[in-house]
């Protein structure tokens, strides 16, 4: 019998143990011989990156605790590990930064052995993008002194670079930024991408490609094709002479070739769906050449699809994937894809295709178990009208079997910012989102303006507008809940995390929309933050808001830590201490400025946790937290929940 309960109270068997202790995010992957290898995110490991193989069901680890695989280039990482021809396995060791190789002819033992020497400060030098050759590690290489320099480097897999420095060979820098470094098939040229300050992967990068000397050093290098408005990504050999990579010049991310010299450049195909993102993580992959000549790509608009396209003629045949609705092309070998990929009622995780048969088979999960399908709600794509122009969301509403809301009563809902703000989200089961809706709290998940997926003119639209563009995108999508009698408009909320949290203190300084907001490690203020947060986005602001000094009144006016006395609701904020990319610090000032006001508020700090939090407890207790906060100012009961202690003006 489905129960009366009021919405936000209803008894929910999905709990914030149940969405922590039961997830483990697959982050990457590669067929090794007949198996796969892959890494995955161990939250009751202290959230350490494990390298793993074997049956889904009772894996095994290739890298023994407590190795993690992580690398902080960028400080977001990204191809922090990979496996040479004879099953020797590279990686990067996150507590020092170093490169180790585990097993091959140079290692008998089950000890990973380092192949870079210890910095004279400590995670000084750091590398990603892992790829071998040969008897060869090629990586990007970023060095911390003075001034933060970047560099394609080759490591010897032989352990001697250890001891002496000079065995590593510096390839070529010669930029602020590197990515994508790719070794010729006869191993004679080399090509990448490079970019500068104040430039973003996303807004405007290089392709560039030299010849490689008898040292193994590029002296002598040209750009064969991007610039500042031209973001290229991808480069890929397919002969000496030839490359493949990706463009948005056409206003979508679609397949180039080129020969690497002559520098033109001519579209393989040209539609309006996105084939690339933006790159936060080095190693990143949307497209692979097949043996048969054709190429294997990953189109965006929205959803994600997977199609093989002709490279001769640029058409296409788009994969059946079900409800599958994003997908990240992890690895290809003959006439098969290893892919990570997930939908609204599809479990993310590893799998692979048969390209020849279609089918999908599982190889792990990023979570052991899901909830009955009963208690996850229905993913809903609806698009709303801004300030003259659409919002693109996903909506999750309300969803417990067992019960429902009294008659008369609309369900609170919160509004999910993604971070970035360069970033995209897509329907797909979400056990975060489970844990609210099961609750009769209801979701919408916001691409507002700025948000990949959808092309470059909307990617651009946050130009100079953050602050402005993101909020009024998220007002206007929880308004059209409510005019469409869907949402309580007494109860809506608001939560996003970095970018997102900066979004979440903008809209609650900036209207009167929303209740109450959750912001974990948001940016409150910009003048400190560019002066603080780490090299990658160190100039991020410039097209976000303005160069500094020129916009300075800008940044004083947008910061929400300015405009806090025009805040009139509960905020709780949550910060890793730990956090490179968001300080502390950032949370401390707006936590001050509300004692100042005399506005209600909750600060958990966790000590040890960097920008995210990856520890099993602090999911835990963040999640109960928010609810809790959600219930005390929305007015429901949280039964079973801690209470979060929120601070109030002492009485006078």
């Amino acid at each position: 019998m489905v129960r009366t309960v009021p919405y936000g109270s209803w008894p929910s068997p999905i709990t914030a143990a149940d969405v922590a202790a039961g997830g483990h995010p697959v982050e990457s992957g590669r067929f090794v011989g007949d198996g796969v290898y892959w890494s995955e995110m161990r939250p009751a490991e202290g959230g350490r990156s494990a390298i793993r193989t074997g049956p889904a069901e009772d894996p095994t680890d290739v890298l023994p605790a407590p190795w993690n695989a992580r690398t902080r280039v960028h400080e977001y990482g990204g191809g922090a590990w990979t496996v040479a021809a004879d099953g020797t396995v590279v990686f990067v060791e996150f507590s020092d930064q170093r490169v180790y190789a585990l097993g091959g002819p140079f290692g008998s033992s089950r000890s990973p052995r380092p192949l870079t020497p210890r910095p004279d400060v400590a995670s000084g030098i750091r590398y990603g993008d892992l790829h071998v050759h040969g008897n060869k590690v090629w990586c990007v290489r970023e060095t911390h002194g003075k001034r933060i320099v970047r560099d394609i480097c080759v490591v010897p897999l032989d352990g001697s670079g250890r001891a002496d420095p000079s065995r590593i060979t510096a390839v070529v820098g010669g930029s602020d930024f590197i990515a994508f470094p790719r070794l010729s098939p006869n191993g004679s040229r080399i090509a990448w991408i490079a970019w500068d300050h104040p430039q973003m992967p996303w807004d405007g990068t290089e392709l560039r490609c030299g010849t490689l000397d008898a040292d193994g050093r590029c002296t002598d290098w040209r750009t064969v094709a991007g610039g500042v408005e031209e973001s290229i990504l991808q480069p890929e050999w397919v002969s000496d002479d030839e490359l493949f990579f990706l463009s948005d010049r056409s206003g979508f991310w679609n397949l180039h070739r080129s020969n690497a010299f002559e520098g033109s450049a001519t579209a393989v195909a040209t539609v309006e769906r996105d084939t690339g993102g933006p790159l936060w993580r080095l190693g990143a992959h949307w497209y692979s050449l097949l043996d048969n000549g054709k190429c294997l790509t990953v189109d965006t608009f929205g959803t994600d699809t997977l199609s093989v396209r002709d490279v001769d003629t640029g058409e296409s045949d788009t994969f059946d994937l079900g409800d599958i609705s994003v997908l990240e092309l992890v690895d290809t070998v003959g006439d098969k894809a290893l892919l990570r990929c997930g939908g609204a009622r599809t479990p993310t995780g590893l799998r692979i295709l048969d390209l020849t048969s279609r089918e999908l088979s599982d190889v792990r999960m990023s979570a052991e178990q899901l909830p009955d399908t009963a208690y996850l709600p229905a993913a809903q794509q609806i698009t709303f009208n801004g300030p003259n122009r659409d919002v693109h969301t996903v909506v999750y509403p309300p969803t417990n079997p067992d019960f429902a809301g009294p008659d008369g009563e609309l369900p609170p809902y919160v509004a999910f910012v993604h971070g970035g703000p360069t970033a995209h989200v897509v329907p797909a089961i979400n056990l975060v989102y489970a844990y609210f809706t099961s609750r009769g709290i209801g979701i919408v998940d916001v691409n507002y303006g700025g948000s990949t997926g959808y092309g470059r003119e909307y990617r651009n639209r946050l130009r100079g507008q953050w602050g402005v563009v993101d909020v009024e995108d998220t007002i206007a999508a929880v308004r059209g809940l409510v005019d469409a009698g869907l949402a309580d408009p007494a109860r809506l909320a608001i939560e996003g995390g970095s970018a997102g949290g900066w979004t979440v203190l903008s809209a609650l300084t900036g209207s009167d929309v929303f209740a109450c907001g959750a912001s974990y490690y948001g940016v409150a203020e910009l003048e400190r933050f560019a002066a603080e947060t780490h090299d990658f986005e160190s100039r991020y602001l410039d097209g976000l808001i303005g160069p500094l000094p020129q916009a300075v009144e800008l940044y004083r006016t947008r910061a929400p830590v300015n405009n806090v006395h025009k805040l009139s609701c509960p905020v709780l904020l949550l910060q890793g201490l730990s956090d490179p990319i968001v300080p502390p610090s950032q949370a401390e000032r707006f936590r001050d400025a509300m004692v100042r006001k005399g506005i209600p508020h909750a600060y958990l700090a966790y000590p040890g946790e960097a920008h995210g939090l990856r520890k099993l407890a602090n999911q835990i207790s963040s999640r109960e937290a928010e609810l809790s906060f959600y219930g005390q100012v929305l007015g429901f009961e949280t039964p079973g929940i801690p209470p979060l202690k929120l601070w109030v003006p002492p009485e006078v």
